[in-house]
């Protein structure tokens, strides 16, 4: 850090297995990936190149190079593992990963239905080409997966090889853990903790409430994911309590006052 502050917690240095802060990538260009991890990139863990885009990005292979130069991992959105599979192109996406050098892969159901016991084997046989990422929820709003279920099935797919699950919010923060107006699903996140290790679990949370909630709950090294790239310095800010928002979190009390 630049300068010397007493009673900053403790974040978990990189290479970090919690703490972790992913970002989404809808369309950087190759300048903006270069500006982007010039002055962000301490503090990012990881990449998701969002939903399909990777598709429609020119000079895709250059642009996955200027993260890898950065040292940054980097990995496709869970709609494209989607748009290959519901093409029965299961073997094309191991291709293009191996093809692009992508060691991360998500598997996600947020828009198709995928049997559990199907989506679990996708995880257990990517897990031989890479780290296996899963999002459990579902995209569609209306769509209410009650909170034993969300055990169930992040049980299974960490007994099944994913290194994290990824807990569905979309990069709006409006569906999964989160009801329409983007507040948190209080109840269910507290029962998922229950039974699912803090320290395994990625929580969406692209709005500045949503991220506040979880270093609340859980501290400074909660993992959250879908940050905008513009937001990774403020969200580092708030974790340490350099932000109004945090700003008596970590202070001892008579500090605090």
């Amino acid at each position: 850090m630049n300068f010397n502050l007493t009673q900053i917690p403790d974040r978990q240095q990189k290479p970090r297995t919690n703490g972790i802060t992913m970002v989404m990538d809808k369309g950087l260009s190759i300048p903006e990936v270069h500006n982007f991890l010039s002055v962000s990139g301490p503090h990012v863990d990881i990449v998701k190149l969002g939903f399909g885009t990777s598709f429609v990005t020119p000079n895709l292979r250059e642009k996955i190079e200027v993260y890898k130069s950065y040292g940054m991992p980097i990995y496709f959105g869970g709609t494209l593992f989607e748009a290959f599979l519901v093409r029965n192109q299961f073997e094309d996406y191991i291709a293009v990963c191996k093809d692009y050098g992508i060691e991360y892969m998500e598997v996600s159901d947020g828009s198709i239905t995928i049997p559990h016991a199907e989506k679990c084997g996708y995880i257990e046989k990517l897990t031989k080409h890479g780290k296996v990422l899963s999002e459990v929820g579902s995209k569609d709003a209306t769509h209410i997966i009650p909170p034993y279920k969300w055990i169930e099935l992040m049980s299974a797919e960490l007994s099944a090889g994913a290194s994290y699950v990824i807990a569905e919010a979309r990069e709006a923060g409006n569906v999964g853990i989160y009801r329409g107006s983007g507040e948190v699903r209080e109840g269910l996140v507290q029962e998922i903790l229950t039974q699912i290790p803090e320290e395994k679990i990625i929580w969406e949370a692209p709005q500045k409430a949503q991220q506040l909630y979880f270093i609340e709950l859980i501290g400074c090294n909660v993992n959250l994911g879908n940050i905008a790239p513009t937001e990774v310095i403020p969200l580092e800010a708030m974790r340490i309590g350099l932000r109004g928002d945090t700003f008596h979190l970590f202070l001892s009390k008579e500090n605090s006052q």
